[in-house]
């Protein structure tokens, strides 16, 4: 149940506080004064959408707050057996979501509002003239296992849909599967035949270029070994002189230092002439093989013009051609099961479109004769509705099923679907009959009508309130409304009126109730006819509820 709404900085509102009656809380007042207001606070802080457009000038943001009874499961959000929902919307259109004062998505938000509060606004009543709405109405009537059949069968079309788009894509590319499999296998075979190697590119250019000017390198070699360690070469000349400095370091010990690197540098340079014969005993001369080394550095850099700049390009793309072909090679496997997935999916969606069909017929007439009888208290004697429920050949979201309401106005008239026959005051009383159906299925504990008496008024606005008053009995129930005939019910009236551009709210109470209910009589609260009539009506709802008592 709600227990206390607060809202500022929306629309009309400035800053505003109500706090509903258990039964039937009547918000009433002039035109534009902020009474739907109220309600669209209400729809935001169930998660409903909203804009920049809300927000009151000159306000920063428009914020509600409501406080409800904890609803089950919702544990981690309660304090005190209460949860409080929260809503804010900048005036740049930015908005954040509150459960329980924690940050949390208006998606979140709308889940844990479904459980709490059920909106119907004045326009509501016209959805009851499209299929989807009464295939749903019906459902719900039918009680919770139908709802989940539903569901289930919702999620069942959604994957063979699914995997229908799959299948078709797999066919549409299996035109140019075969022409694709002989281009990769090309490729692939071209890399595989040449088998290169990371870097191996490289390795290629420097032997090359030993083998290329392996002379030239053997001249250089053995001039330079012959330099050095030739007879009177270098590798002589210091090791003559590292002895000497030997031999001055054993007269003079200060010298020893001089003597360690003479023998050092000796030992280098002769090291380093060992070293120039083996580099040159090691470079031949192979044309052969400088002919090998040219034409694989060729057919590698053939590769490099069409698979990459890289020996690792190359490579990186043959990964890819190999993956992508073994795809394309198995393509056949892959339709098959996807076709398989496609022929399961089609099976359970039908098998749960027939439990459907099956329930929705058993339901109709039972829904249809409860929806008759709530209309005949709601002032219509004499109006029927029928439920029609055919099987149709191309299954949809709903299932396999075309769901028309068919209304009749009296015995007399023939049975038409509702948007050729009914009119606006029809429709809304036809939205509260079947909204009191469901009063009974359904654990909602917060009904909001939002101006539902369009198109009546006098007797069928009695007819309404005490329907009202009735369902009020089991829910707590919000209404706004101009007619008197409504507001009379009302366990808790509250007058919404503007005043210096902002709007504000009072409960209305014994003279000034009276009052209120003369002005919507005849515009005027002072009309001595009108709050006759006025009194009337509370004597009447006095007697309503004490025969419901």
């Amino acid at each position: 149940m709600l227990r206390q709404l607060h809202i500022t900085g929306l629309g009309v509102i400035g800053e505003l506080d109500v706090e509903p009656a258990p039964g039937l809380t009547v918000l009433t007042g002039e035109t534009g004064a902020g009474k739907t207001m109220i309600a669209t606070g209400i729809s935001l802080a169930i998660g409903a959408r909203g804009g920049a457009h809300l927000v009151r000038d000159g306000a920063g943001a428009a914020k509600v707050q409501a406080r409800f009874d904890a609803p089950d499961g919702a544990e981690e959000w309660a304090e005190d057996g209460e949860v409080i929902l929260a809503r804010s919307i900048a005036s740049d259109g930015r908005g954040s979501a509150r459960i329980g004062g924690q940050l949390t998505t208006a998606t979140a938000l709308s889940e844990m509002g479904a459980a709490l509060v059920e909106i119907h606004g004045q326009h509501g009543s016209l959805r009851l003239l499209d299929g989807a709405t009464q295939t749903q109405f019906l459902d719900r009537a039918a009680g919770p296992k139908q709802v989940e059949r539903a569901r289930a069968y919702r999620d069942a079309y959604e994957r063979l849909l699914e995997r229908r788009r799959t299948l078709a894509g797999l066919i549409e590319a299996a035109r140019d599967r075969e022409r694709q499999i002989d281009l990769l296998a090309y490729q692939v075979r071209e890399i595989e035949s040449v088998g290169p190697s990371a870097g191996e590119t490289l390795a290629l250019e420097a032997e090359e270029a030993r083998l290329g000017h392996a002379e030239r390198l053997r001249d250089l070699a053995e001039g330079a070994g012959g330099a050095l360690g030739d007879d009177g070469g270098a590798a002589d000349v210091f090791a003559s002189a590292a002895r000497d400095v030997a031999s001055i370091a054993a007269l003079d010990p200060a010298a020893g230092e001089l003597a360690e690197r003479s023998a050092a540098l000796a030992a280098e340079i002769a090291d380093l002439a060992s070293e120039l014969r083996a580099y040159r005993e090691r470079v031949s001369l192979d044309p052969e093989r400088l002919g090998e080394v040219r034409d694989r550095a060729a057919a590698l850099k053939g590769l490099h013009r069409k698979y990459g700049a890289t020996d690792n390009d190359v490579l990186i793309f043959l990964d890819e051609a190999r993956a992508e072909l073994a795809s394309l090679q198995t393509a056949d496997e892959r339709l098959t099961s996807i076709g398989a997935e496609v022929d399961e999916a089609a099976v359970a969606a039908s098998s749960l479109a027939e439990e459907l069909h099956r329930v929705r017929v058993r339901t109709a007439p039972s829904v249809a004769a409860a929806l008759t009888d709530h209309l005949a208290d709601l002032g219509m004697p004499g109006a029927a509705i029928e439920i029609g429920v055919e099987a149709i050949d191309d299954p949809g979201p709903m299932g396999a099923d075309r769901v028309e309401m068919r209304f009749k106005g009296s015995a007399a008239q023939p049975a038409a679907p509702l948007g050729k026959v009914a009119s606006g005051g029809e429709l809304s009383r036809l939205m509260l009959a079947c909204r009191s159906v469901l009063a009974a299925l359904d654990d909602v504990p917060t009904l909001v009508f939002d101006e539902i008496d369009a198109g009546i008024g006098g007797e069928a606005g009695l007819a309404v309130g005490r329907r009202l008053a009735r369902l009020a009995t089991t829910h707590q129930v919000l209404v706004v409304t101009h007619l008197p005939q409504i507001a009379c019910f009302a366990d808790l009236h509250v007058g919404v009126r503007k005043r210096d551009g902002a709007a504000t709210a009072h409960v209305l109470e014994g003279s000034d109730r009276v009052a209120e209910l003369s002005r919507m009589l005849a515009g005027m609260e002072t009309s001595e006819h009108a709050l006759s009539h006025a009194e009337e009506l509370l004597d009447e709802a006095d007697r309503v509820r004490a025969q419901a008592g």
